[in-house]
C-alpha cells in the first residue's frame, strides 16, 4: 500500500494508488490503449496466418 506523496515504484495494478484520481484516469486510460493495440495487433497476425493456410491448401 502506498503511503500519501509517495511515488510510483512500479505501474503494475496492484502497485498503483488507485485512491488518487490523476494515477486512476492516467494509468486506466493507458491500460484501455494497450489493450486495444495488443488486440488489434493479435486479430492481425492471427487473421494473416489464417489467410496464409488458405492459400497454400488452394494452390494444390
Amino acid at each position: 500500500m502506498m503511503l500519501r506523496g509517495e511515488t510510483v515504484h512500479s505501474p503494475l495494478p496492484q502497485d498503483l494508488p488507485w485512491f488518487q484520481a490523476d494515477h486512476a484516469v492516467f494509468f486506466g486510460v493507458l491500460y484501455i490503449v494497450l489493450f486495444v493495440i495488443c488486440a488489434g495487433m493479435g486479430y492481425c497476425i492471427l487473421k494473416s496466418w489464417i489467410d496464409s493456410r488458405g492459400e497454400c491448401n488452394h494452390s494444390h
